[in-house]
């Protein structure tokens, strides 16, 4: 008997080169598209530099080098990215979202731009997941409206700081024009109403700034800074 294995016909060449094919146009699809997706991020950054008053948000937190410091609702990165730069090599930033989406492109970004002092955390509904105690200050943008249990994030957000420790809220309010003003939609809540649940909680008020950011044909932007006595 012959032991020759049977050779394969050209039939089976065909049939692995058109799969070949097609996971590499598969490939540079998804190369294509992450690509796609970065730009547009670096594109939609930039534009936000420009009305989002990023530095003053920075430094109402009080940041300083070695800080540890809360983005929550951190997205895709925005002010992640930036404070990664003020806090330097010893400090470090929490980055907590719900969307492993996001906090996948903010891991890429962290990794394309050497930012090492990045932990990311994926938060549920009614937890963050912060440590205890040793966070100076956290940062809530455009986020506070979204809680389905403010008073229990607060909770979290209260056993995360450290004494001292300072909450920055930056969220959309009500437009003038509403006739109740501690109305909320999907998009927008009331800066008294959040202070309020501040005040129960037990922060300090330090600051307000009701139209903190006044665009035209958005609502107002509302800026609230806290402190844990």
């Amino acid at each position: 008997m012959s032991s020759e294995k049977p050779q394969r016909g050209p039939r089976f060449q065909v049939i692995l080169f058109l799969l070949s094919a097609i996971a590499i146009l598969v490939a540079l699809n998804v190369v294509s598209s992450f690509s796609n997706t970065l730009n547009r991020l670096k594109a939609i950054e930039a534009e936000r530099d420009s009305w989002q008053r990023p530095l003053d948000i920075m430094r109402s937190l009080g940041v300083r080098q070695s800080s540890t410091l809360v983005d929550l609702g951190c997205g895709a990165g925005y002010f992640t990215l930036k404070l990664a730069d003020v806090v330097g090599g010893r400090g470090e930033i929490l980055a907590v979202d719900l969307r492993r989406l996001s906090l996948f492109f903010l891991r890429v970004r962290a990794l394309i731009r050497h930012k090492h002092n990045i932990r990311i955390i994926v938060g549920s509904p009614d937890d963050p997941h912060l440590p205890s105690g040793r966070v100076d200050a956290v940062l809530i943008s455009n986020t506070y409206h979204e809680f389905t249990n403010p008073r229990v994030m607060l909770e979290h957000t209260w056993n995360a700081l450290r004494r001292d420790g300072r909450l920055v809220i930056v969220d959309r309010g009500p437009r003038p024009s509403d006739k109740n003003a501690g109305a909320t939609s999907h998009h927008e809540i009331s800066r008294p109403r959040v202070e309020e649940e501040l005040r129960q909680r037990g922060f300090e008020i330090l600051g307000r700034e009701d139209s903190f950011i006044d665009r035209p044909g958005d609502e107002p932007w509302w800026l609230l800074i806290a402190r844990k006595p």
